[in-house]
């Protein structure tokens, strides 16, 4: 089931960066202790430090440092966290997107998973103009929202970026998220497909911890590959369930092929 998570996603190598709410870092987490291969972590947006459990050894330096530290950590060790240190206590400051292409390449990692934006432990956010901070190159971004916002009304508790939310989705605060809203959200030029460049899209929806949310999970993501600008795939989730992959939705000439 590993293999088929690490599929699913795109996330078999190159630059992955995840985006959105309501599950980029237990994804990435699942990710880093599942796949095979030498595997770089990190982020461009402020973040928390990664457990140690997942990881080989952590280096947190300023990111010239970095540039020359990680490759050589790189050449003992599988699996190498990094990231620049903050004045904030128990967070970690994101790298310059360009300075993570240069690491990627120098370290040799087979995939390095970067956390590109931040959502302050919310189930469901749109970027801002400026969001979120891609990597150049990145070959995969998987934007993430969980499926426990559906049904729920609009509001800070659930969301981040309340503002950019109502204009993307047509919805006022407070109004109820429907699925139709999330599969928008994972089709739209100003939703999840912002600032991606030429990376292929993948819809994660997250937290399907049932039966009623796979259903309405199922329909958001066929909404989403109805919408303008489609995923490659959306794929439902339970990151932290023993067997995390739930379902995978994509277009019926996908399928086909």
């Amino acid at each position: 089931m590993s293999d088929a998570l690490i599929d699913a996603l795109g996330a078999r190598a190159g630059i992955v960066c995840a985006v959105g709410a309501g599950g980029k870092k237990s994804t990435l987490y699942r990710v880093l202790d599942t796949h095979p291969g030498r595997v770089g972590l990190t982020a461009t947006a402020m973040t928390t430090p990664p457990p140690s459990r997942y990881l080989d050894t952590r280096l947190f330096a300023d990111a010239d440092a970095l540039v020359q530290t990680v490759p050589r950590a790189a050449a003992t060790h599988r699996r190498v966290g990094f990231a620049c240190p903050s004045e904030k206590s128990g967070r970690c400051a994101g790298l310059p997107p360009a300075r993570v292409a240069e690491i990627h390449e120098a370290a040799g990692f087979e995939v390095t998973l970067v956390k590109a934006d931040g959502a302050r432990m919310r189930g469901i956010k749109a970027p801002r103009s400026n969001e979120p901070l891609i990597v150049p190159g990145t070959r995969t971004v998987i934007f993430v929202v969980s499926a426990a916002v559906i049904g729920q009304p609009l509001d800070e508790r659930i969301a981040h970026r309340v503002p950019e939310l109502t204009q993307l989705l047509g919805l006022t605060p407070g109004d109820t998220v429907c699925a139709e809203h999330v599969g928008h959200l994972l089709s739209d030029p100003a939703g999840a497909a912002q600032h991606i460049g030429q990376a292929t899209l993948i819809g994660l929806i997250n937290q399907v911890d049932g039966d009623v949310q796979r259903t309405l999970a199922r329909q958001a993501a066929r909404q989403a590959m109805a919408g303008a600008y489609p995923p490659a795939r959306v794929v439902l989730s339970a990151m932290t369930a023993s067997e995390p992959l739930v379902d995978v939705v994509e277009s019926a000439r996908n399928a086909a092929d």
